[in-house]
């Protein structure tokens, strides 16, 4: 039976955020954002094993105060340096450092590392979804306001049509052979569904929740802090 792994890309520096902290790393209930992101994945049974990607000169990681935290994640914890200047060449280079464990038939859950509320209920809903489709697929909400594209002056040029649009989130789970192969050729792509949209495939839309949110700007951590809170206390 094929087995399923996730990759967490965590190169990025954050830049829309603004702070002089990467976001990952920013303080979230007592621990760096990222944390909460690989709690989730990390203590799910479902999943054999994690890789967190980050920038070859990361700093941050290897902080003394923070490595009680990274031990509470366990073993199934894998961190490599060896993250890209971009998303997909981030995921790329987790999946080669990767490439003696993870078999082409197995799957890969490609999970942002700022969006740290994902829940087990919302993981085992992807991976049932999925496990017997040809393709795979990922965790989007339906667009449910009003999109407007504006113009250079930032003035309404158009209202779009909302019916059939989705918001992407993730994880998003592809089979290892390939994801391999989409990204080796579209590597220009935002999100790991684009290299496998790119390469002829109709990855699936799983419902997921709005909660599943991605930290970007700082109203998104208070929200974050917020929905976690909230959780904590209704256990």
């Amino acid at each position: 039976m094929a087995r399923h792994y996730a990759i967490v890309p965590a190169a990025g520096s954050g830049s829309r955020f603004g702070a002089e902290v990467p976001k990952q790393y920013l303080s979230l209930l007592g621990y760096p954002l990222i944390w909460h992101t690989l709690a989730a994945l990390c203590r799910h049974p479902r999943l054999e094993r994690v890789w967190v990607v980050l920038a070859r000169e990361d700093e941050w990681w290897s902080r003394p105060e923070w490595q009680s935290c990274w031990l509470e994640l366990g073993p199934r914890l894998e961190v490599v340096a060896c993250g890209g200047a971009s998303r997909a060449e981030s995921v790329a280079n987790g999946l080669a450092a990767a490439v003696t464990a993870i078999a082409d038939a197995d799957w890969v859950l490609v999970h942002d590392a700022a969006r740290p509320c994902l829940t087990h209920a919302l993981l085992d809903q992807l991976i049932d979804a999925l496990d017997a489709d040809p393709v795979g697929g990922l965790l989007a909400v339906p667009v449910a306001d009003t999109l407007k594209r504006a113009d250079a002056e930032q003035r309404v040029e158009a209202t779009l049509a909302r019916d059939g649009l989705w918001q992407a989130q993730t994880p998003q789970m592809f089979r290892a052979g390939l994801l391999r192969a989409a990204l080796a050729a579209h590597a220009d792509v935002t999100d790991e569904a684009g290299a496998l949209e790119a390469a002829g495939y109709r990855p699936r839309l799983i419902r997921g929740d709005a909660r599943n949110l991605k930290v970007t700007y700082p109203a998104d951590l208070a929200l974050a802090e917020a929905i976690l809170r909230a959780r904590k206390e209704s256990v």
